[in-house]
């Protein structure tokens, strides 16, 4: 007959045993595709270098990258297995497929600026000589409410789209999609962050 105190040993051990084995490996968080959108709400914006095209990356005015080597597939980014693509990519490309450049703009609006039209020529020279359908891909920072910036990224990847048919692309190669503050690049609460989040990509299919 078995004590009841190794009895109890035994068992609490066990249970032991079982909590570090099913807790200990932590699960790397994801953020899933989705097809929503989100909208940058009440706030301030503030003007700073980053928020007009990447004036401050000479990696951007120079069409060099660093030696993350990156490229982007179906916008997904896929790397050369050295981690994440570094934030001059980042800025750079978006989610954009090669070839391609995402437009920003401004806190709580869905209008192309003004500082992003050479962009969206370029964008649409591109285009012309492929065949391909583009998905435009609207998102927002966090700032607001997920159904908000859901409105707004769908706005902002509407007018993207009706841009590119007053360049000349066929509507029936441009599919919208929005997924707000879903998908962000950055993730810090800084207004650099922010402006970069709020941003259509370009991605070919």
């Amino acid at each position: 007959m078995k004590h009841p105190i190794i009895s109890v040993i035994v068992v609490v051990s066990c249970i032991a045993l079982l909590g570090f084995l099913t807790g200990g490996c932590s699960k790397k968080a994801v953020i899933p595709p989705s097809s929503g959108t989100s909208i940058d709400s009440a706030g301030k914006d503030i003007n700073y270098p980053g928020a007009e095209g990447y004036s401050e990356s000479s990696l951007a005015a120079e069409g060099k990258l660093d030696d993350t080597s990156a490229s982007h597939l179906g916008g997904l980014e896929v790397n050369s297995g050295q981690g994440e693509p570094s934030d001059e990519y980042k800025r750079l490309h978006g989610r954009s497929s090669n070839g391609l450049t995402p437009v920003y703009f401004d806190f709580d609006q869905a209008a192309v600026r003004s500082d992003m039209a050479e962009r969206m020529v370029q964008n649409a020279e591109f285009l012309k000589q492929i065949n391909n359908t583009v998905v435009i891909e609207g998102n927002c920072d966090d700032r607001g409410t997920k159904e908000y910036n859901l409105a707004l990224g769908e706005k902002r990847a509407i007018n993207a789209r009706d841009y590119l048919i007053n360049l000349g692309i066929d509507r029936s190669r441009i599919r919208t999609v929005s997924y707000g503050e879903e998908r962000p690049l950055f993730f810090e609460q800084t207004e650099f962050a922010w402006s970069q989040n709020r941003r259509a990509d370009f991605v070919i299919e």
